[in-house]
């Protein structure tokens, strides 16, 4: 049944301040989809950068640049832009290991004359608007969340120096959820998320909206599992079902849910739980007969085990591209600040179909390459925690 629109406003401001994605493992992005327009809110355009040569700080909480997921991605996004470039730009990655939004602001307002742009990543840097506002000679790319203003309100029109990007998880999901329903041996999958954030959420009814996507049209047949006990909350109190550590830095909790995942007979999880889903992927190679779909980045080289690798595939929010995209307008003088959701539509969802980087069948490929148009253009449009739609009833299915 939809959620009221009247509900959605009234949630939405708050949901863009927890925006976070924290999936386990992880490596550089490897995608059979890129793309180069953009969609969303945008402001005025900004002046032309340097063009002799940016100064670039990178800021993370609380993992850092080499977490070899959420983090590395932005990073490799800012190297792939100063090598394109000929070195003429540096960068400074800067961790802060708190993880409060707070200190994340209060960090960024220290160095933010040293540097031309500063990349802030995680929904611990929607704090940085005040910053931001009073520094509007320098420029700002968000990733993964809004920027809000000095009382943690979102800022929804935006800033003419930020471009915050967000991401359509549950795009990512339902490719996830159709490739797991397809290529269940046991009939039985499930997803695996740290806390019940918006991003996270969305991940999870996009799985299920692939899964019962695939039962519906593509001759599937997969349950999905979920244990109660293990049920989330999302951020208007709501209960969402889905299966949730609890948190995103505890790896014994995750390996204990999949165990139990894998007893209830999962022989696929979607797995979008940071640290935590680190204990998934241990659980999945020590069974020898469960395959794990990753997130964000391509988790392939996460998934070896022994002469084998447990994943099937990773879905992806293509964050390097559009990172290193935003870098160049910068120099160009094409910059708009603003709040932009991205989606298939701009290629930045997607989904690993590289060989060599997948396990999924030339079938299940196929399908999911016919099925990534019809998202682009909104012909199909799987349930996110604040659509309006659920993965039950949602466009196309």
């Amino acid at each position: 049944m939809k959620r009221s629109k009247k509900l959605l406003a009234l949630c939405l401001a708050m949901a863009m301040t927890f925006a976070l994605t924290a999936c386990g493992g992880g490596s550089k992005s490897s995608t059979s989809q890129s793309g180069s327009a953009q969609s969303g809110s945008a402001a005025q355009s900004q002046p032309a950068g340097d063009a002799e040569g940016l100064k670039i700080a990178i800021v993370t909480s609380p993992n850092s640049v080499d977490d070899g997921s959420f983090n590395e991605d932005n990073y490799n996004g800012v190297l792939n832009f100063i090598a394109s470039r000929g070195d003429i730009d540096t960068v400074n990655p800067i961790q802060e290991t708190s993880g409060d939004t707070a200190a994340v602001a209060q960090l960024v307002g220290e160095i933010v004359a040293d540097y031309d742009v500063i990349v802030a990543t995680g929904f611990q840097s929607a704090g940085i608007g005040p910053v931001a506002q009073d520094n509007p000679d320098k420029y700002f790319i968000l990733v993964d969340t809004f920027p809000s203003d000095a009382e943690g309100v979102t800022i929804e029109e935006g800033l003419d120096n930020i471009y915050a990007m967000q991401f359509a998880e549950q795009e990512s999901g339902f490719f996830a959820g159709v490739a797991a329903a397809l290529e269940t041996q046991s009939g039985k999958v499930a997803v695996v998320t740290g806390q019940p954030f918006p991003s996270n959420v969305n991940y999870q009814y996009g799985f299920e909206s692939g899964v019962n996507y695939a039962n519906k049209h593509l001759g599937a047949s997969a349950e999905i599992v979920e244990l109660a006990s293990y049920a989330g909350t999302d951020v208007t109190n709501t209960n969402v079902g889905g299966n949730y550590t609890g948190n995103f830095s505890d790896e014994a909790a995750g390996k204990t849910l999949g165990e139990a995942l894998i007893r209830e007979g999962c022989d696929i999880i979607f797995v979008a739980a940071g640290a935590s889903g680190n204990g998934v992927f241990a659980a999945a190679k020590e069974s020898g007969n469960c395959k794990i779909i990753g997130c964000d980045v391509d988790q392939y080289d996460d998934g070896a085990n022994g002469d084998s690798n447990i994943i099937l595939t990773s879905a992806l929010k293509n964050m390097a591209i559009n990172v290193e995209r935003q870098l160049n307008a910068i120099v160009d003088g094409t910059f708009q600040g603003g709040n932009y959701t991205l989606t298939a539509e701009t290629d930045s969802t997607g989904y690993v179909s590289a060989e060599g980087r997948h396990q999924m069948s030339a079938e299940t490929v196929a399908t999911l390459d016919e099925l990534y148009p019809q998202v682009k253009d909104g012909t199909i449009i799987p349930a996110a925690n604040f659509n309006g739609y659920t993965p039950e009833e949602f466009p196309g299915l």
